[in-house]
C-alpha cells in the first residue's frame, strides 16, 4: 500500500493521478424543515435568495484516495456519514460540494436490496444488474451459472425477489457484484447479514478479487473484519474525517471517540467519599487504578442485583494500564471494576465473563477461583475495587464482557478448595451482575506468528512427532 501524507488538518494529500478512487473535499448537506410548508417555500423562493429551514451537513471536507488493490475500511459511530459517503462514491447520491473521481467499472453492494426490482425474479435481476454494470447480455449469460452457484438460493432464483429473505438478497447481490470484473468494489454492511459459512465464502471471494487488483471500500461496524481484512482505515466522526491510516490505530481512535463522547464515571465522588459511613477500599495504596478517562459509560449497562451493592466504575485497559479496546492475539487485557457496598456483606467475590459475538461464554473466572485473599466481612460504605487481567489467547473477533459481584460465608471461602462445585455453588450469593459492561476487539498479530491456533481458544497442551521405518 502506498502511504499518504497528511495536511495540517489531518487530511490525506491527494497525489496519485492513477488512483482507483479519488475523493476531494466532498460534502453533503441536507436542509431540515420545521414545517412541511417550508419545503415548498424553499423550492419556490430559493432562486430569490430566500432560504427556509436549516442546514445539516452529513459530510464535510472529506478527502482521500484508494489505489488499485487497496482495501479501505470506513468506520465510525451511527450517523457519522459512512453510508452517505459510499453512496456518493457509487454515484447513487450527488454530493453538495467537492468532487469524486472513480477509474474503471464500479460494483456496489449498498443497502439491502439496492438495485433490485422487487417484482423481477432473481434471474431477471441478475441480467438487469449485469447490464447496468456494463456487461453485455451474452457475457452475463456466460457467467450466470457461476453467479447462481455462488448465491446458492436454489429454486428461488426464479421467484420474485420481494419474497426473498435478507440473507437471499445479500447472497445474490454479492454474487453479482463480485462477478463483473469491477475495478472498484463498494460494500456497505452487507457481510453482516447471513450465516457464518456465507460470510467465510464472501471473504474467500474478496481475496480472489483483491488478487486481481480490485480496490475495495468497506463500510462496517465489525471491527474484527476491519483489522483482518483492511490495510487502511478512514474514521469518520459527525461527518468529518478524523483519522486515515493503519487499521489498528484507526480502531483504537474509533473506540477513543466513543469514550470521549459517552464516558462519565457514574459515581460522584462527593456522594460517598465525604460520607462518614464510607470506609477505605480493601486494596492497599499500591493498588493500581486507571485514570478517570479510562472508565466506560454506565448508561447502557444491564444491572441485576439484590440492592446491597452497586457498580460504580468499569474500565478495560492494556497491560500498561492505558485505555484500550483493541488487542492482538495473545495480548493482555486488564479489567477494572468497582462496587460500593450499601449494606454489610460477607466475603466479596468479583469476576469477569467474556462472551463471543454469538453470545457464547468463552471465559469466566472470579477472585475465588484465583484464590485471592479477602476479608471475612465487608462493612457498609466500603469501596470494592478489582483488577483482573486476562491473556487474550483467543481467535480474532469482537467480544463483550460482563462483571459481577457475589458473596460467600468466610468458612466456605477458606475451605473452597476442598468442596465440590455443586456444594460451593449453593453457598455463593450473587449480589450484582452487570451485563453489556463493555466490548473489545481481538485482531491478528501485526508481526510474528500470524496464526497461533485454530478455533476459538488456544488451549494449553503438547504435540510430539516421531518417525517409524515402515520397512519399504
Amino acid at each position: 500500500m502506498k502511504s499518504q501524507s497528511l495536511d495540517a488538518d489531518g487530511q490525506p494529500l491527494l497525489s496519485q493521478p492513477d488512483a482507483a478512487v479519488s475523493v476531494l473535499d466532498v460534502g453533503k448537506m441536507y436542509r431540515i424543515y420545521d414545517q412541511p410548508q417550508d419545503r415548498l417555500k424553499q423550492m419556490l423562493f430559493a432562486r430569490f435568495g430566500k432560504n427556509y429551514g436549516r442546514e445539516f451537513w452529513a459530510l464535510r471536507g472529506v478527502s482521500f484516495e484508494v489505489s488499485r488493490g487497496q482495501r479501505v475500511g470506513i468506520i465510525g459511530r451511527n450517523g457519522s456519514g459512512k453510508s452517505t459517503l459510499l453512496q456518493i462514491i457509487a454515484g447513487t447520491l450527488a454530493s453538495t460540494e467537492g468532487t469524486v473521481r472513480v477509474s474503471g467499472r464500479v460494483a456496489a453492494l449498498l443497502e439491502l436490496g439496492s438495485g433490485f426490482n422487487p417484482e423481477f425474479t432473481g434471474r431477471q435481476n441478475v441480467f438487469v444488474n449485469g447490464t447496468i454494470l456494463g456487461l453485455p447480455r451474452q457475457e452475463v449469460e456466460r457467467r450466470f451459472d457461476q453467479i447462481a452457484a455462488f448465491a446458492d438460493i436454489g429454486d428461488f432464483m426464479d421467484q420474485p425477489v420481494k419474497f426473498y429473505s435478507s440473507g437471499m438478497f445479500v447472497r445474490l447481490g454479492f454474487a453479482v457484484a463480485t462477478s463483473v470484473d469491477a475495478d472498484v468494489l463498494l460494500v456497505d454492511e452487507a457481510l453482516a447479514v447471513g450465516d457464518v459459512f456465507f460470510t467465510q465464502k464472501c471473504y474467500r471471494r474478496l481475496a480472489e478479487v483483491i488478487a486481481k487488483g480490485v480496490a475495495i471500500v468497506l463500510v462496517t461496524h465489525d471491527m474484527s473484519a476491519v483489522s483482518q481484512f483492511c490495510d487502511t482505515t478512514l474514521v469518520l466522526e459527525r461527518g468529518q474525517p478524523v483519522f486515515w491510516g493503519n487499521p489498528v490505530d484507526g480502531i483504537r481512535r474509533y473506540f477513543a471517540l466513543q469514550r470521549g463522547h459517552t464516558t462519565h464515571v457514574v459515581r460522584n465522588v462527593t456522594d460517598y467519599r465525604t460520607d462518614e459511613s464510607v470506609r477505605k477500599t480493601i486494596a492497599d495504596e499500591n493498588f493500581a487504578w486507571p485514570r478517570e478517562d479510562a472508565f466506560l459509560s454506565l448508561k447502557e449497562i444491564i444491572v441485576e442485583g439484590t440492592g446491597v451493592a452497586r457498580c460504580t466504575a468499569i474500565a478495560i485497559c492494556d497491560g500498561a494500564g492505558n485505555p484500550c479496546n483493541f488487542f492482538q492475539i495473545g495480548e493482555r487485557a486488564c479489567f477494572y471494576y468497582e462496587f460500593l457496598a450499601e449494606a454489610e456483606i460477607d466475603v466479596p467475590i468479583g469476576g469477569v465473563t467474556v462472551l463471543s459475538d454469538k453470545n457464547i461464554i468463552i471465559h469466566g473466572k472470579n477472585s475465588l477461583q484465583y484464590g485471592l485473599k479477602a476479608p471475612g466481612r465487608i462493612p457498609k460504605g466500603t469501596l470494592l475495587r478489582f483488577r483482573q487481567s486476562i491473556v487474550l489467547d483467543i481467535s480474532p473477533g469482537q467480544y463483550t464482557f460482563l462483571v459481577g459481584l457475589a458473596t460467600i460465608d468466610a468458612a466456605s471461602y477458606a475451605n473452597a478448595q476442598d468442596m465440590s462445585y455443586p456444594d460451593l455453588s449453593e453457598r455463593i450469593r450473587r449480589v450484582v451482575s452487570v451485563g453489556r459492561a463493555g466490548t473489545f476487539v481481538v485482531g491478528f498479530k501485526q508481526t510474528g506468528q500470524a496464526l497461533p491456533h485454530h478455533g476459538l481458544c488456544n488451549l494449553s497442551g503438547e504435540c510430539a512427532m516421531t518417525l517409524i521405518d515402515a520397512g519399504n
